[in-house]
């Protein structure tokens, strides 16, 4: 089992930056497969970033490649979402998930765990 807290979020002006934190417990993330997603008002969660469990390869949705960056720190149990120049549309609940030996496409109804999500609002 595997416990994810996410922190971070917060109220921002468009083109400013946050950094998101998860934090695991349970189990170290050396294994696991790690993914931001997003949820904004009326919307379905989408996909945002995700880090394969050697923490070599990454991938983003196209709405925020060149401005966010995910990165994981296996000895912290810890990954991590850098977002800049943020934008309006970034508006969301933003929630990390793990995947214990998942690949960059793992379907998001296939990640193992969830955390409680944290809220990211940029004001325009």
């Amino acid at each position: 089992q595997v416990q994810l807290v996410e922190s971070g979020g917060g109220l921002v002006q468009a083109g400013g930056s946050l950094r998101l934190s998860c934090v695991g417990s349970g189990r170290p993330f050396s294994s696991y497969t790690m993914g931001w997603f997003r949820q904004a008002p009326g919307k379905e969660r989408e996909f945002v970033a995700a880090i394969f469990w050697t923490g070599g390869s990454t991938s983003y949705v196209d709405s925020v490649k060149g401005r966010f960056t995910i990165s994981k720190d296996n000895a912290k149990n810890t990954v991590y979402l850098q977002m800049n120049s943020l934008k309006p549309d970034d508006t969301a609940v933003y929630y990390c998930a793990a995947k214990s030996w998942g690949s960059l496409r793992t379907p998001e109804n296939e990640y193992d765990y969830w955390g409680q999500g944290t809220q990211v609002t940029v004001s325009s």
